[in-house]
Order: C-alpha cells, then sequence, then structure tokens
C-alpha cells in the first residue's frame, strides 16, 4: 500500500475511542498527517487532557499504522486535547469563556461532597484541563479551608471587564462567600439572597476560559439548586453518596431532582467506600458496600467509582492540603484521579453529539 495520507487515515480508521465508540477519523481527531519514506507523523487532538485511555489510543494508532506500513522505522503520535462543549445561549450570555459547568451534588450532608468536588476540581487541573470552582454550600462554605486559603480577598475589579477576579490555588481558580466573611460568622440568609449571591458568583466573576467550572452544591433539593439550574443550563450532575441505605434514600431525591429539571446525571461517587486495615491491608465495609453500584443500576447512571476512608483525606482538608497534592501516589489519590477521568469521559459522551463533524476534513497529500 502506497504511503499517503488518505491510506494512513484510512488504517487510523481501525482506532476506536472506547468511550466515544467511534473511530478517531470520523471524531475528527486526527489533526495532522506528516510522512516521508522512513516516518510518519500523526497530530490527534483528544476531547479532554484528563482523557482515560490516553495511551490505549496512542497504542492504537502505533499499532495500525505499523499493520499497514510494516517497514516504516519511525511512528511518531503527538496527543493534544480541546475540551468539547455544547453550544447554549443562555449559558454563554452569563459564563461566555466556560465550556462546560458541572454541580456536585448530595442528597445529605456528611457524606464528603466538598472533599470530593475540591479533589477533583484539583486533580482535573492536574491532569491538564482548566478548571474553576464555585463554593455554592453558602450556609456550610468549606473549601477555603480545605484549599488553605486563609486571607480575605481584596475587593478588586478586572480593569477591562469590571468584574472581580476569583482568586486561584493549586491550579484552580476559587469563589466563595467564605472568603468574604469572618470564619465564626454565620450566614443568616433567606433563600432570594442566598440565591442572588450564586447569580454573582456566575455573572459578576471574570472566570476567563474553563474547561470545567465546578458547583459545590448545598447538600439536599433547596433553593441554591434550583436557582442554579434555573438560571444557568447544567452541563450535568454528580452525586455524592456513601454506601449504607440511608444515604442512598436520600440521594434518590437529589437525582430525581436533576433528572426532573432535565440535567443530564454523570454518574454516582461512592465517598467512604471501605477501609483498609494499614497494618494488615484487611479491607473493612464499615458503612456496607454495594450502594453505589445498587443506585447506579437501579437509575441506569455510571458508577464513576469509590474512595475509600483515610484519615489522611480529613486531615488534608483541615489544613488545606488536598490529598491528590499532597500522596498523588496514594491509593486514595489514585481513585480520585480515575473518577476525575471517568468523569470527564462522561461530559464528552454528553456533548458528543452536537460535535460530530458532517463534512470529513481533507488533510491533503
Amino acid at each position: 500500500m502506497n504511503l499517503t495520507t488518505e491510506n494512513i487515515k484510512e488504517a487510523l480508521k481501525n482506532v476506536i475511542d472506547p468511550d466515544l465508540k467511534r473511530d478517531i477519523v470520523s471524531l475528527n481527531m486526527v489533526k495532522d498527517i506528516k510522512f516521508n519514506d522512513n516516518s510518519v507523523t500523526v497530530d490527534i487532538q483528544l476531547t479532554t487532557p484528563a482523557c482515560p485511555l490516553k495511551d490505549k489510543i496512542k497504542q492504537d494508532c502505533i499499532n495500525e499504522i505499523k499493520k499497514a506500513y510494516p517497514n516504516l522505522k519511525d511512528i511518531t503520535i503527538n496527543i493534544s486535547s480541546s475540551v468539547l462543549s455544547k453550544s447554549n445561549t443562555a449559558m454563554k450570555s452569563i459564563l461566555p469563556e466556560v465550556k462546560n459547568t458541572v454541580a456536585i451534588a448530595s442528597g445529605k450532608g456528611g457524606v464528603g461532597k466538598s472533599t470530593v468536588a475540591v479533589n477533583i476540581a484539583v486533580a482535573l487541573s492536574k491532569l491538564g484541563a482548566k478548571v474553576g470552582l464555585i463554593d455554592a454550600d453558602i450556609y456550610g462554605p468549606s473549601v477555603p479551608l480545605m484549599l488553605g486559603i486563609k486571607t480575605k480577598p481584596k475587593i478588586f475589579q478586572d480593569t477591562l471587564t469590571g468584574k472581580m477576579m476569583p482568586l486561584e490555588t493549586y491550579g484552580i481558580k476559587v469563589i466563595s462567600i467564605g472568603f468574604f466573611l469572618d470564619e465564626d460568622a454565620p450566614v443568616i440568609w433567606r433563600g432570594p439572597m442566598a440565591s442572588s449571591a450564586i447569580k454573582q458568583f456566575m455573572s459578576d466573576v471574570n472566570w476567563g476560559e474553563l474547561d470545567y467550572l465546578i458547583f459545590d452544591l448545598p447538600p439536599g433539593t433547596g433553593d441554591i439548586q434550583l436557582t442554579l439550574v434555573q438560571t444557568i443550563p447544567l452541563t450535568g450532575a454528580v452525586v455524592v453518596t456513601t454506601p449504607q441505605d440511608v444515604a442512598l434514600i436520600d440521594v434518590k431525591k437529589a437525582m430525581r431532582m436533576f433528572q426532573r429539571v432535565n440535567v443530564p446525571i454523570f454518574g454516582v461517587i461512592e465517598n467512604m467506600s471501605y477501609f483498609i486495615a494499614p497494618d494488615t491491608g484487611k479491607r473493612y465495609d464499615i458503612f456496607g458496600n454495594g450502594g453505589g453500584e445498587k443506585l447506579s443500576k437501579e437509575l441506569s447512571v455510571p458508577l464513576l467509582g469509590q474512595i475509600p476512608i483515610n484519615p489522611n483525606i480529613r486531615e488534608g482538608g483541615d489544613s488545606g492540603k488536598p490529598i491528590v497534592v499532597e500522596e498523588p501516589e496514594s491509593e486514595e489519590s489514585k481513585k480520585i484521579f480515575e473518577i476525575s477521568k471517568n468523569l470527564a469521559a462522561q461530559i464528552s459522551i454528553n456533548n458528543l453529539v452536537e460535535n460530530i463533524p458532517k463534512i470529513e476534513i481533507d488533510l491533503g497529500n
């Protein structure tokens, strides 16, 4: 077979994106092909830097080109990414440069929702994405503590837009009502005031270009959640639970709420899933087991992953050092990175239909 751009593309049609279930050529991921008698270089653009199977896709590309041209001496696959988004006029008017908005929710308090939200935001950033985090838990803002932000920000504005700039730490942009309150000051607001604050966190803050803007919601199904889904069309939501039945009862209500207002649910995260004794390595299911998996099957949504109990996660939250930063090689961090990649994959799948290219691009010969 002659070495041509079209023939190389034909070989690459055998490479299937495992999440999107389509070949990388029809998905318009093949951005450039260069070759000579001895070498081929292909530029591949994935739908997220957090792609959980980028290494597999790269190796599959090499294998298919080798199969077609066994005498080639050098095959180079360059991987880049561009996060997909859905065109939405309402969202673009409020957050013009934000590609995806993701709510992290729970049916009840005490399941570690904020800890999960913070660690996922930081993990996505470490994987190469541009990430923002809104602490929408107005009545219990814990994000400043968990990210180690102890000083109040100055109220300054971007001279070009007239908007406030978010704080930045661990590679993510952050805003929280906790930045503007004394540490022990309660938030004694009625629902409309809390809802207004969330609207301002979206419209009056210069978020700039973001791949993912994550909302740490308060537990339950109250004013804040309704304001969010009514003010800005969410790309989707993730629900955090623990394994026991009492948590699952409440989380079902949260999931039903999102379904009722047509917000896609990207999946369930089971936190405090099990405990591994450090001295024996034995696993203990302190809060039961299988709850998240059961819920995921019952409501037909993915189980994004299970995070074990570890005192270091709590200590990291108290000290302002997320575990994915302090102990990136720990079992807990690996689980959180895996969950973050799975979440990014679900977002890409959700956004795929609108972004399927209608006309295949001719890369030339």
